[in-house]
């Protein structure tokens, strides 16, 4: 039966782009919370023999296929905030997810395309696949305000590969995976090269792992943090009659974890616009500094000079902890702004045409203005903390551009409830968890239901609190110094090493045909 199969694997392209299909599916399976990370490298592996020498529409369509799998299951969580809180019927649902996943495969498939446009027999090259992989990754990463979600080298954060993203990054880590798959592949085509750079390209690997240096060391200096997981439903978060019980929430809670030097709460969890809310706001912060605390917080923020909305954060407290002087006070310039919106949930492409068409393109708080690429760090009881709002975790490049020497902390706050119990959150986590690795700082993740976590300087999870429960996560973490070589080059490195591959390659197939001829 297996042979059979095989065979018409082998001789059918529909079964070929069936079984890519499948193939795609299957990566879901090595992201959080599975974290069957191997998948990511043999699924792969076993895949390009079946695209190996393929034609170039083939190769593409086939390519295609494996993309439409991989996000299909990969970011079935978008359908919740879609369908659950986007007031769209099923159908249309499905549609529009149909859509989002077919314009991501586009990006796999333009990979494929261009290994074997620029092979030498216009027929797709495994050994070009990486390079061009790398680049199409990047588009993705770019075009259309970007979204890089699930790229392949996030599965490893708790593989042996995870020791090279202080200095390749995340995107190093894809690069390594699939020359591993390439090698791999080749093995069970029975290429005999390949068996031997299979045997050489792991003894690197592992013999790197080895040698691996510590790039950060311990500043001998711990802090307390609190951070607030108010657990309030999404559809409750916006209603004029549920403002002052939300924060009131907030505010109990932080009253029993003022011996905390820092406070997190989530994004926008004062459910008012800032230049409503100076009454409050001057009590908590009055309570914050009194007990010698700081309070970051979420808020959305009018701004009434320029007449633009942001979705921002504030510290509440005190900044510095040798005095009392750079507290809050409207229009303070001690605040964040989200620079990466969320298509759809923070702007709308298109706004006038698509807007009238349905009550998913009018979901609330969907008309933010962009803040600054490169903004200074927040300041909060003497800390230097890099902050980022929601999925701009994911943007290294932006995290890279506003990393300095003196920053002590990464902070990211999200509202995951849009995602409800999907795979959505812990995906989110994990690649938060690689952050907190590339650039080798201790990071905050706090969030209104989850996943609410601390993670040191390893990637590691220090502590987290159940999703959908009220609670507080109170724990100490270490303050680091140092800087890996990830946050001084960023990704350069990585996108060097896939020319030199590319160079290599294509240098081999000339000198191989004019032997030929």
């Amino acid at each position: 039966m297996l042979a059979i199969l095989r065979n018409k694997i082998k001789q059918s392209l529909k079964y070929q782009c069936l079984f890519s299909f499948i193939a795609g599916l299957s990566l879901a399976f090595a992201y959080a919370p599975f974290g069957y990370w191997p998948i990511t490298i043999i699924v792969p592996a076993v895949w390009l023999t079946i695209i190996n020498k393929k034609t170039i529409k083939s190769a593409t369509l086939i390519g295609y296929c494996f993309g439409l799998g991989w996000f299909a299951a990969g970011i079935s969580w978008v359908h919740v905030s879609i369908a659950q809180f986007g007031g769209m019927p099923f159908i249309i649902t499905l549609l529009l997810m149909t859509l989002l996943c077919g314009y991501l495969a586009i990006f796999p498939a333009l990979a494929c395309y261009l290994s074997s446009k620029f092979s030498a027999k216009n027929t797709f090259s495994v050994w070009l696949f990486p390079t061009f992989w790398l680049i199409s990754e990047y588009l993705r990463s770019v075009v259309l305000s970007g979204f890089p979600w699930l790229s392949l080298g996030y599965s490893q954060i708790d593989s042996p590969l995870a020791a090279f993203a202080p200095v390749i990054g995340e995107i190093g880590i894809t690069f390594i995976m699939l020359i591993l798959a390439v090698s791999l592949s080749q093995l069970l085509l029975k290429n005999q090269i390949a068996k031997h750079l299979f045997v050489i390209s792991t003894l690197i690997v592992i013999n790197l792992l080895i040698t691996m240096p510590n790039w950060t060391h311990l500043q001998n200096k711990q802090i307390k943090v609190a951070l607030i997981q108010g657990n309030i439903k999404q559809e409750l978060r916006w209603q004029p009659d549920q403002a002052w019980p939300a924060m009131s929430k907030y505010l109990d809670l932080t009253r029993k974890n003022y011996d905390a030097d820092l406070i997190v709460w989530p994004e926008s969890a004062v459910p008012q616009l800032e230049p409503l809310s100076q009454d409050y706001l001057s009590m908590v912060n009055s309570a914050a500094a009194f007990n010698n605390s700081a309070i970051i917080t979420g808020i959305q923020n009018y701004d009434l000079t320029t007449k633009e909305y942001f979705n921002g954060l504030i510290v509440l407290g005190k900044k510095d902890v040798r005095s009392e002087q750079g507290q809050y006070f409207y229009q303070t310039h001690n605040r964040y702004y989200k620079h990466h919106l969320l298509p759809i949930g923070e702007f709308v492409p298109f706004g006038d045409l698509l807007r009238p068409l349905a009550p998913f393109f009018n979901l609330p708080n969907s008309s933010f203005s962009r803040g600054k690429y490169n903004q200074a760090n927040i300041t909060a009881n003497g800390l230097h903390i890099l902050p980022l709002i929601c999925f701009e975790i994911v943007f290294s490049r932006q995290l890279q551009a506003n990393f300095h020497h003196d920053t002590d902390i990464i902070l990211t706050v999200s509202n995951d409830a849009w995602f409800g119990d999907s795979n959505g959150p812990h995906q989110h986590l994990e690649i938060t968890r690689m952050r907190a690795l590339e650039f080798g700082r201790p990071t905050l993740r706090s969030t209104n239901n989850g996943v609410t976590a601390a993670i040191d300087h390893h990637g590691k999870v220090i502590a987290q609190i159940p999703q959908f429960k009220e609670a507080v996560l109170k724990t100490t973490i270490d303050l680091v110094s140092g800087k890996t070589p990830y946050s001084l080059w960023g990704e350069w490195l990585s996108y060097l090493l896939a020319a030199i591959l590319f160079i290599v390659v294509k240098f081999t197939s000339r000198n191989t045909h004019k032997s030929n001829d």
